[in-house]
Order: C-alpha cells, then structure tokens, then sequence
C-alpha cells in the first residue's frame, strides 16, 4: 500500500508542477496580448493540467491500472509540448 500512496504523491506533485510550468511560460505572452497575468497563467495551468488527467485517464481505461511507464509517458508529452513552444 505504500508503493500505491507515493505513486499518487508523485502524481500529484507532478500535475501540481504541470501547473506551475504551463502557466509561467504564458506570463509574458499574456501581458503583450493585454490579458491579466493572473488569467493568462490560470488558463494555461487549467490546459496542462487538464491534459495530463486526460491521458492518466485513457491510459487508465486501456486495463483499470496506472504503471509507472504510463504515467511517464503522459507527463512527458506534456513537458514535450513545452519544449517545442521554447525551440520555435
């Protein structure tokens, strides 16, 4: 039982950090387009977020179980979704 509980820890703390990193990277587009910072990284953190728990979910769905491999492999499309918007 304990693997399980650090297992959605970990989760947690990562869409909690999925958060963090959505919304930060629109503080500056936000303030060029006129939105409030406050919106700007709301909206984007709400995105990230909602991107993540929708891949935890379909992977979920494929067998009722979440592996440590498919819970990487959501987290990191997400953080690859960052990576690219920087490269450009």
């Amino acid at each position: 039982m304990s693997e399980r509980k650090d297992l959605t820890i970990n989760v947690l703390a990562r869409i909690g950090a999925t958060f963090a990193a959505s919304g930060l990277g629109v503080i500056g587009a936000g303030a060029i387009a006129g939105v409030p910072i406050g919106s700007a990284v709301f909206m984007a953190g709400i995105a990230g977020v909602a991107t993540v728990v929708e891949g935890l979910s379909r992977a979920f769905l494929d067998d009722g179980k979440l592996t440590a491999a498919e819970i990487n492999n959501v987290f990191s499309k997400v953080d690859r979704k960052s990576s690219k918007k920087e490269s450009n």
